[in-house]
């Protein structure tokens, strides 16, 4: 019976912990796809035999949103920015957490750069193209 794949983005997907932000802007690589900076990590650690990295258990990727109040004074914008980039991520991150389960964890960050509120379009094409570097990056480091 084949697997139905689930389009959510629930409480223990989201990078929330202080902690681990910290840890990640301080210890992360990033690399930007404009108007995206993306800053993420890698753990290596393989996946514990006894809480498998598999969605229904443990989330492997962990993503956090975030527009600069800088560029946009208005809450309203940073928000709906922030919501076309948790939507975006919501209907992609499955082509990435096969891969990521088998090496690890994964935890991303999406920083938006850009000066203009951007359409929807933009956005997920933009995040398409990172998840392909995800995938790129974690193909060349498992040789």
């Amino acid at each position: 019976m084949e697997q139905q794949i689930r389009y959510t983005l629930g409480k223990e997907e989201r990078l929330k912990s202080r902690k681990a932000i910290e840890q990640l802007f301080k210890e992360g690589k990033s690399l930007s796809v404009f108007p995206l900076r993306v800053i993420y990590i890698f753990s290596k650690e393989p996946p514990s035999l006894t809480e498998p990295c598999v969605p229904v258990n443990k989330p492997c990727i962990k993503a956090g949103f975030t527009a600069s109040s800088r560029n946009f004074k208005k809450a309203v914008d940073r928000n709906r920015i922030k919501r076309l980039m948790r939507e975006a991520w919501r209907l992609q991150k499955h082509a990435l957490q096969l891969p990521v389960s088998q090496h690890g964890e994964l935890a991303v960050f999406f920083v938006y750069v850009g000066k203009e509120l951007p359409e929807y379009e933009l956005i997920f094409e933009k995040t398409a193209l990172t998840i392909k570097r995800f995938i790129k990056l974690i193909n060349e480091n498992k040789g």
